[in-house]
């Protein structure tokens, strides 16, 4: 019996030990996924599968939602060519007066009515049409990225009540993607610039102990690299839209510095053509989603090299002030000893 009993209590502490040990193991995995998704790669592909995750939410939700506004228009049309024909047969004989004043406000309640349906949201394409995957996929980058163009905006009240949750996680998300990526790209930005430095420049020679010793100084990216860097950005981006959009230069350059600073009007969306092809509106917003969220991490790129450059910059004037209020008193103290001497000298004469 003693034995047994024994044996019951090792195969309870092995059990144990061994659920203890896949707990450890489970938090372990626990750890090293959540440090991973703190990473540079961990943090871009959260970013790229949340926005996915949005794409196919908002998809399910808006593509099946019925829209009036369709049935609206054609009803409006119809009911215009009828009155229009109405119009005609009732003037048999060609009254020109009467007609033109009849048919232009036929005409008017029609546009009247058209320019509301626009206001409200309506572009002449069906739900599906609206939220293909590209599109919902640009609307989700719109969202957490806060660009917000509102060419495509959800109609039910669960795509509104998703926007929200959506838009509160994702936000927090994607600040940690624009500090993540700016410091990345800003190291690696740094590290080409260095490297071209140091190849190119001539090493200022300082004697010391009699040997030539190379001055060293702390090398920083200025910032007129970073506006370089963002107005090439931005040239290739109107270049690219112009082409594509039909868009003349400044419209396209317009769009780019709109999306890139956040502000997202809405008034150029690359892929809003109505008379575009359905797959050429699809590899436009596709396009336009890599292009942003790339310009985005340049615009972080830039603010954390600019950031330092400042830095670097008022610490040197610092210094330069210091020494020259250094010089200057020393200046002064000088000065005023040979005052005092020239004084006291006098004095000795004059006894």
């Amino acid at each position: 019996m003693y034995s047994s009993g024994r044996d019951s209590f090792r195969s309870r502490d092995s059990t144990s030990s061994t659920r203890s040990d896949a707990r450890e193991r489970i938090k372990d995995c626990l750890r090293k996924f959540i440090a991973f998704m703190f990473t540079q790669v961990g943090v871009g592909a959260l970013v790229v599968c949340y926005a996915i995750l949005g794409a196919a939410g908002f998809m399910h939700i808006e593509k099946d939602s019925p829209d009036e506004q369709l049935e609206n228009v054609k009803q409006w049309r119809i009911s215009c060519v009828e009155q229009l024909w109405d119009i005609t047969n009732r003037y048999n004989v060609l009254n020109q007066t009467a007609w033109t004043y009849n048919s232009n406000n036929v005409l008017k309640v029609f546009q009247n009515n058209i320019t509301n349906a626009i206001r409200q949201g309506y572009n002449g394409r069906t739900p599906e049409e609206i939220w293909s995957f590209p599109a919902a996929l640009m609307y989700s980058l719109s969202v957490f990225t806060m660009i917000g163009y509102g060419n495509v905006v959800p109609k039910t009240a669960w795509g509104k009540v998703g926007t929200i949750a959506y838009a509160c996680f994702g936000i927090p998300i994607y600040i940690l993607y624009f500090c993540n990526m700016g410091k990345v790209l800003a190291q690696s930005f740094k590290w080409l610039y260095i490297t071209a430095h140091e190849c190119s420049r001539r090493e200022d020679p300082l004697l010391e102990d009699g040997e030539i010793q190379p001055v060293k100084r702390k090398i920083t990216v200025p910032s007129t690299a970073c506006l370089w860097v963002i107005s090439f950005y931005i040239l290739s981006g109107t270049i690219m839209f112009g082409a594509w959009e039909k868009w003349n230069y400044l419209d396209s350059t317009y769009f780019c510095v709109i999306s890139l600073c956040k502000i997202g009007f809405g008034d150029f969306v690359p892929g809003a053509n109505i008379a575009d092809s359905a797959e050429g509106s699809h590899v436009k917003l596709v396009i336009n989603f890599i292009y942003v969220l790339l310009g985005m991490g340049l615009v972080a790129m830039c603010y954390n090299l600019m950031c330092e450059d400042v830095r670097v910059k008022v610490r040197e004037l610092r210094e330069e002030l210091k020494n020259c209020l250094d010089d200057i008193t020393l200046k002064i103290t000088v000065c005023m000893n040979d005052t005092k001497y020239y004084h006291q000298r006098q004095t000795r004469n004059i006894k």
